[in-house]
């Protein structure tokens, strides 16, 4: 609870310091109270956890952009669980798909629902979801970071971005869940790094 409170206190002061690349936060947005302990969310604010759930997503590999309301009544809606798996295909390896980890779903869901109360309603970029083990393997001979038995190979991992969201915040937050890992992982350009979520073992690493 120490640790979660401390992040909640330091993104807090990070959102309110403007770490948003190329935008100012909205007023609004500023003036709020400091957001919940997202883990303590499931039991004091039943509504949060029970309401429709909808994803918006952008695929930059595919320039693919969609906004679904996958979860409704305490059900995953099929034909929208099936269209957020072809979303999460691997792009790069002859677009196979497999079943997602509706777990995975639900973080990313939880993820974008909870900075959307603060006036962050931008979508979620999906750079990596499932990958062939094909995929994998060519992007470990690249030098790109991909752990052999990835969790991408089994839908079950996903790699994150919200535009102007500064990484370290992101991934406090993913993290707060403790519904599984969370890499870090940083980069010196205009886009920043990316945040790593998987269903696996609850554990926190940078890369």
């Amino acid at each position: 609870m120490t640790a979660r409170r401390a992040f909640l206190k330091k993104s807090l002061f990070l959102t309110a310091a403007g770490l948003f690349a190329d935008t100012a936060l909205p007023t609004s947005a500023l003036a709020l109270e400091p957001p919940p302990d997202i883990f303590d969310a499931e039991v004091l604010d039943l509504d949060f956890w029970v309401k429709p759930r909808v994803l918006e997503v952008i695929r930059p590999a595919s320039g693919e952009r969609a906004k679904i309301l996958y979860w409704k009544d305490g059900e995953v809606i099929d034909s929208a669980y099936q269209e957020l798996c072809h979303l999460l295909r691997d792009v790069n390896g002859g677009n196979k798909m497999i079943a997602i980890d509706p777990k995975l779903l639900e973080t990313l869901w939880g993820t974008q629902a909870f900075v959307a109360r603060y006036g962050i309603s931008t979508p979620l970029e999906i750079l990596s979801g499932y990958r062939t083990p094909e995929s994998n393997q060519r992007l470990r001979e690249q030098g790109v970071p991909a752990a052999r038995k990835s969790l991408h190979m089994d839908g079950r991992a996903a790699d994150i971005r919200i535009p102007h969201l500064d990484s370290n915040v992101l991934g406090g937050l993913v993290r707060s869940f403790q519904r599984g890992g969370v890499g870090f992982y940083y980069r010196n350009d205009a886009r920043g790094g990316w945040i790593h979520a998987d269903t696996g073992l609850q554990r926190t690493w940078k890369g």
